[in-house]
């Protein structure tokens, strides 16, 4: 029996020793691979130039950055054993990323360089704002080699000083800002694919491009219960299943070849030898704080947030955060998809620290406990007082962000991402001279060689312009502008700044008097739309006519360059104060026939509508203008009545009535041209010279306010003496009774002193008895108003009683106030007399006589 077991313990140690070569086989083709790529990687020709980290200065970095505490120092001894212990629990795992050195070489562990900070901009309140300041501010750097964890992290402080850093260095500071923004934020070590590792976006569509997915809507069911109920259906329904899932998937297949037929060579990406085993670090969001409704990733390159079931993302090693470490023991075969969050799972995730979050589990059995040896228990002991040991607080010094750099963001002001068929530029305000921030680019093929279309984003500017699309193959440009322009214009579509040229106009109509909402115009064309106007016009459409011959015709007061005017048409809302008979609908002037159509809003239960139309031309005076109505001139339908309106009067002065209106439109028609044109005018001037607005709080950007401040403080400076001078020279009045001598003798001096010290005791005490004079004449008073009320009290009504008792207190008051300001006199004369012969004594005028006084 025991030659058979030393026989096998002989065949198990053979296996291992197979195996053991197998995998150092492995680990050596993967470092072929490494080394491949990491060649491959010193080949490729980056835009951004490169960083000598080892030429930082680390001199004037605090000593917390260059020491370990002792806490500091028993954490790295706790993280080994961890390591250990994982180590030869699973010995098929890569390493942990458990304790990097920092910039000055000294190992920190991880957990303690997340600072946790909220930074004063309220764009950093939210985790979208954060993750795209980090990903704008810092220039992305690939790790050295695409699969094996950095040998350094450094601290998010000088990360930010040097506006770059890797995978590790992102996340770690964006992690910091969520959790000082209350997120329940980690850091996590896994893998990823290429694409996200090497932030290549140029197979990504933009961000900006992307449509809001529409959630279908349900159709409701109308039930009826009266309704004929169907036929059962006889069919087979699991055949049915059958034949539709045939035939899905066959359609699948052949639309998946289709698209594969359609995608080109270039957009294919390439398959990647080292797939699953490049290094990533990113952020975990878990739901829960901040009313974080689901768990998820963002990825700290791009600021954008993803599913935790993102195909890209290949798996977790670890997570960690300001207070622990954790250990994911899940399999990441499929991915992150099937990976359960929840860190309180001992099985899932294995805890470094477990008593900084939860207490230790207590054993399931008592009767348990009594098995256990002494010697047992004093080992669990020692482990227990291990475990339960609190992370040190972040060597990291606080991270500070001045407003200066979060404005400027990009390292030099700028920033260019490349996605599919788009190119997304961004700039710091006020670093272009347009106010110009933002601009992507689209266009038709892969290359990006043919432009599509651009869309500009502005801030800043006094013309309110937001943002401008231009599209490259219509030559249609459209400017959208923030509320607070000269015309209150909102949006500004046009092909050329020319006038009488395809314009569309958008107004802020609320804050118009005229209520104009819109006004479209080209050629031979203008129509307005109108909002809330209390005469009820929503719809105004003119029709011009070709110019003439340029005639000057004498007395003549039209501009005879002006388009002539052929049709205006009106279009009214209802007027529910007036029957609808007789509340106008439409109206058009026929400006060259001379004719007037009115058309009223239908009645009740009516298909037609009642109409008038008059002809002015029919029976004009040759002489003069005067009009003479007959009934020829208009021609009334009254619906639901065969008379005819007999009464001309009543017609005669709606035609004259309308006839003024005419005259008023045609000068309203003329004045919306002008508008026009003054609105092409100050757009083209106010797009020659571009001005931007500073705010008043910009210190460093306002020159014109800081002169204003200069010149103010230079004006004060000049107008009031010095504040030596403010004070008044307390030994003027006695220096005269003597007459302003250079030279006094000791007995002058002394009584100069005295003379002073005696006067201000004086005043002292006049002060003091004016109070005591006024605070006795107050307490009289309040004593002749308790006598007069107790007298009065019955008579007074209950109105009298409150004005009385409102007085009664205001005098208290003021008695209170007195009696404070007579006790302090009385406090403070000491302390002043003796603060002036102080000063008397220190006067260069008297000390040389009063030294050895």
């Amino acid at each position: 029996g025991g030659r058979m077991e030393v026989l096998e313990e002989k065949e198990e140690e053979e296996q291992r020793e197979e195996e053991e070569l197998k995998a150092l086989e492995i680990s050596d083709k993967l470092q072929d691979v490494e080394t491949k790529v990491s060649m491959e990687q010193v080949c490729v020709p980056s835009d951004v130039p490169d960083f000598d980290w080892s030429s930082i200065d680390t001199s004037q970095l605090p000593s917390s950055y260059k020491t370990n505490s002792l806490k500091e120092k028993k954490l790295l001894h706790i993280a080994d054993h961890f390591l250990q212990q994982y180590t030869h629990l699973c010995p098929d795992r890569n390493p942990l990323f458990l304790h990097p050195v920092n910039e000055c070489g000294v190992e920190k562990f991880v957990s303690t360089t997340v600072r946790p900070t909220l930074l004063p901009y309220t764009e950093l309140y939210h985790w979208d704002g954060c993750a795209s300041f980090v990903s704008d501010y810092l220039i992305m750097e690939p790790l050295k080699s695409p699969v094996t964890l950095p040998s350094s992290l450094y601290s998010p402080t000088t990360i930010l000083k040097y506006q770059r850093g890797n995978c590790f260095d992102f996340s770690v500071l964006l992690c910091s800002m969520l959790i000082g923004a209350g997120y329940d934020a980690y850091c996590v070590h896994g893998y990823a694919t290429r694409k996200i590792c090497t932030l290549d976006e140029t197979l990504e569509l933009c961000p900006l491009l992307r449509k809001p997915q529409e959630v279908p809507k349900e159709m409701t069911k109308s039930s009826n219960k009266y309704r004929v109920k169907p036929p059962p259906d006889l069919q087979s329904k699991f055949e049915l299943q059958q034949e539709a899932r045939k035939k899905a998937e066959t359609e699948a297949a052949q639309k998946n070849k289709e698209r594969q037929e359609e995608v080109t060579e270039v957009e294919k990406p390439k398959g990647d030898p080292l797939y699953g085993l490049r290094v990533h670090a990113w952020v975990l969001v878990l739901s829960g704080k901040r009313e974080v409704p689901e768990t998820f990733f963002i990825n700290p390159f791009t600021g954008n947030s993803h599913s935790t079931m993102d195909e890209h993302f290949l798996g977790i090693e670890s997570v960690w955060n300001h207070r622990n470490y954790w250990v994911n023991m899940q399999d990441c075969r499929n991915g992150c998809r099937d990976l359960i969050f929840d860190l309180g799972d001992a099985i899932r995730w294995e805890i470094m620290l477990s008593g900084s979050n939860k207490p230790i589990q207590p054993l399931p059995d008592a009767e348990e406990e009594k098995e256990l040896s002494d010697g047992d228990m004093d080992d669990m002991e020692k482990e227990e007082e291990d475990m339960s040991f609190d992370m040190p607080p972040s060597w990291v010094a606080p991270i500070q962000v001045s407003p200066r750099e979060f404005e400027t963001r990009c390292s030099q002001g700028r920033k260019v991402i490349l996605y599919k068929k788009a190119k997304l530029e961004k700039w710091a305000p006020y670093l272009n001279g347009n106010g110009l921030v933002k601009r992507l680019t689209i266009y038709a093929d892969l290359d990006c060689t043919e432009v599509v279309e651009v869309r500009e984003w502005f801030k800043n500017r006094e013309d309110m312009l937001d943002m401008r699309e231009v599209n490259k193959k219509t030559q249609l440009t459209t400017e959208y502008f923030s509320p607070g322009h000269l015309f209150s214009l909102k949006a500004h579509t046009y092909t050329s700044l020319e006038p009488e040229t395809e314009h569309t106009m958008e107004f802020y109509n609320e804050a118009r008097v005229d209520g104009l909402q819109k006004r479209v115009e080209n050629a031979n064309e203008m129509t307005e739309y109108f909002v809330g106007r209390d005469d009820f016009l929503h719809v105004r459409h003119m029709e011009f006519g070709k110019r003439g011959k340029k005639i000057h015709l004498a007395g003549t007061r039209t501009d005879i360059n002006s388009r002539p005017i052929v049709q205006i048409k009106e279009c009214f809302h209802r007027n529910l104060e007036k029957p609808a008979d007789e509340d106008v609908a439409e109206r058009i002037f026929l400006i060259t026939e001379e004719m007037i159509h009115l058309t009223y809003h239908l009645k009740d239960k009516y298909i037609t509508a009642s109409k008038k139309d008059f002809f002015k031309a029919a029976e004009r005076d040759r002489k003069g203008n005067e009009i003479v109505m007959t009934p020829e001139m208009c021609i009334t339908y009254q619906a639901g009545s065969s008379e005819k309106d007999k009464k001309l009067l009543h017609l005669y002065k709606l035609l004259q009535e309308l006839t003024e209106e005419e005259k008023q439109l045609k000068q309203q028609v003329q004045q919306s041209e002008a508008e026009v044109l003054n609105i092409l005018k100050i757009r083209e001037n106010e797009e020659t010279a571009v001005k931007l607005s500073v705010s008043i709080y910009n210190t460093e950007r306002n020159e014109k306010r800081r002169q204003q401040y200069e010149a103010m403080k230079h004006t004060m400076e000049d107008e009031l003496p010095g504040q030596e001078e403010q004070d008044l020279d307390y030994l003027a009045p006695f220096l005269i009774q003597i007459g302003h001598r250079e030279k006094m003798t000791k007995g002058q001096a002394l009584r100069v002193r005295d003379d002073c010290l005696a006067d201000f005791k004086h005043r002292l005490i006049d002060k003091a008895n004016i109070i005591q004079a006024r605070f006795e004449k107050a307490v009289e008073e309040l004593q002749k108003k308790d006598q007069w009320f107790q007298e009065n009290q019955n008579q007074l009504s209950a109105e009298e009683e409150d004005d009385f008792l409102a007085r009664y207190s205001e005098t208290t008051f003021h008695i209170h106030i007195l009696a404070l300001r007579l006790n302090r006199e009385k406090q403070t004369a000491p302390q002043k007399y003796l603060a002036l012969e102080e000063k008397l004594r220190k006067d260069p005028r008297l000390a040389e006589h009063l030294r050895h006084a």
